[in-house]
């Protein structure tokens, strides 16, 4: 005859089995949905600047210096004075959370061509905060004022040849999270009433999370 308490171990292992996979596969589903609530949360803060569009409300840029200049939407503002370069561009957050525009890196001899962003300590940081509401425009302004910067002799050519540029502009979300690099590129041309330079999106990456490509 069997023994009975073998019987009741074995059934009573079988239960606490059975229980421990029905809880396994109750976590699984609560952990996947925990992940999919933060992925839906953190595309509600995330931003996605782009250039300017042609009909956006133009913009004023005020630098520390009092210096000021009216940004049309899609372009940029390109200054050369003796002691400083003035640098400002349109832009646009097609993203569904505000941009908080963080730090820039300036590329006189990069243009049209698939290169990386560099070290972001090489970044410099912007003197004040600059937002961009979802789905509505903005703009970035920067300059370069030390007359031994290294950078300078290189962009004072490519600006004084009417040569096209990149600006490479670190933002993420209002919490500072969601950090992102767009890539953008200005472009001269010649307009009915002088020179005037465009500003176009061509490259995105993200910081803190696999990019998607």
């Amino acid at each position: 005859m069997a023994d009975m308490a073998a019987i009741a171990s074995i059934v009573s292992a079988g239960g606490t089995l059975v229980l421990a996979v029905a809880t396994f596969g109750a976590v699984r589903s609560a952990n996947t949905a925990a992940r999919t609530a933060e992925r839906s949360l953190m595309a509600g803060l995330r931003p996605l600047l782009v250039q300017g569009r042609p009909g956006d409300p133009p913009s004023k840029a005020v630098w520390q210096d009092r210096h000021a200049a009216r940004i049309e939407g899609g372009r940029a503002h390109v200054e050369l004075t003796d002691d400083v370069i003035y640098l400002a561009m349109s832009i646009r957050n097609a993203g569904a959370g505000i941009a908080l525009l963080n730090c820039y890196d300036i590329r006189p001899e990069l243009a049209m061509v698939d290169i990386a962003f560099r070290d972001l300590d090489m970044f410099k940081r912007l003197t004040i905060d600059l937002y961009v509401p979802p789905g509505d425009s903005g703009y970035w302004e920067g300059a370069v004022r030390d007359a031994n910067d290294p950078l300078r002799a290189d962009l004072e050519k490519t600006i004084l040849e009417r040569n096209p540029f990149s600006i490479d502009l670190l933002y993420g979300d209002q919490e500072g999270g969601q950090r992102t690099v767009s890539r953008f590129t200005i472009v001269p041309f010649d307009g009915e009433h002088g020179e005037i330079w465009y500003a176009n999106a061509v490259r995105h990456w993200n910081i803190d999370r696999p990019d998607p490509r």
